[in-house]
């Protein structure tokens, strides 16, 4: 019988932290982040983890597990969370994973095959030292032409996932889209997706971002800096981190740097949706609906998590 796990998606600021929390108390549940960025030690307030003591004595996996300085690709935390979710239901709890990065919520609940998808660090450092000389986006432009759908989810400024995505299709000769084969899913997964409407959700995005720069958000890159980050890791590609670095390379002022925060942050929210609307599995609840407080999103999760013990209807929903 297939571990059973509980997947809580949607895009930056909706809410799946707290949602997570009322979820976890109420089915002994142990939370498995997938957050491409939080995997990272010392990153703390940009990637806005939850302080241990707001954690309610829920027991948190896949945060912290790597250095800034190293490069962390989605084989890794497969592999690695996958071992996590089997030990959390050898100990009777209910595994919830909570994320924004869709590829590594992919990773988990889908079929990859990452037998094929080696790394080549020749092909790699090749690649790297052609965007170097051409600009990053010549490069996303042959992706364009190999992988139309990988184009269009990366970012063009997005080096460290452009390069991964050619590498993949120069070893195997197929697509990403490709290498995910039609075989059977790990898990049986619960798909709950949280969203907002556009104006509340750029709202609290904004307010997330001020309250990241009055937290430390400087002092903690200066900090990375001092240990030996350096603008072009794949950590420091996250957002927040490389606006940071613009202004204490003199790049940007002290308001262009907030507002490129905010900004990239909106637009980061624009592609996680883009990313999940398609998924037909996952059971979509809109906060801006009347009454679709938390507490009653948990309470309908719930329902519909016990209500799936008892008939042979799989799991997840439509939106």
């Amino acid at each position: 019988m297939k571990t059973r796990i509980l997947c809580i998606v949607g895009p930056t600021a909706v809410g799946k932290t707290e949602l997570s929390l009322q979820l976890a108390e109420a089915l002994s549940g142990e939370i498995v982040s997938a957050d491409s960025m939080q995997v990272y030690r010392g990153m703390d307030i940009g990637t806005a983890k939850l302080p241990m003591n707001q954690r309610r004595g829920i027991v948190h996996h896949m945060i912290d597990v790597a250095e800034p300085t190293e490069a962390y690709t989605v084989h890794r935390y497969a592999v690695h969370a996958r071992k996590v979710i089997e030990e959390i239901a050898l100990r009777n709890k209910t595994p919830i994973v909570v994320g924004g990065t869709g590829l590594y919520v992919r990773a988990l609940t889908e079929h990859f095959d990452f037998t094929e998808t080696r790394e080549d660090e020749v092909l790699r450092a090749q690649l790297t030292a052609r965007a170097e000389r051409e600009g990053v986006a010549r490069l996303h432009e042959e992706l364009g032409l190999r992988d139309p759908e990988a184009a269009n989810r990366i970012h063009p400024n997005d080096l460290r996932r452009i390069i991964r995505a050619l590498e993949v299709n120069e070893i195997t000769g197929k697509t990403l889209e490709e290498n995910w084969s039609a075989g059977e899913r790990p898990y049986e997964a619960m798909m709950v997706g949280l969203t907002l409407s556009r104006e509340a959700l750029y709202k609290r995005i904004e307010t997330r971002v001020d309250e990241m720069i009055d937290e430390g958000l400087l002092h903690e890159v200066e900090r990375l800096r001092a240990l030996g980050c350096q603008r072009g890791m794949a950590s420091m590609q996250a957002i927040g981190y490389r606006q940071v670095f613009d202004f204490f390379d003199g790049l940007l002022s002290f308001e262009a740097m907030v507002d490129e925060i905010k900004k990239a942050s909106r637009r980061y929210a624009k592609r996680q949706w883009s990313w999940y609307r398609s998924d037909q599995c996952v059971h979509w609840y809109d906060r801006t609906e009347d009454g679709m407080i938390l507490e009653t999103i948990r309470d309908r999760v719930l329902q519909g998590w016990f209500e799936s013990l008892h008939d042979s209807q799989p799991l997840g929903g439509t939106r």
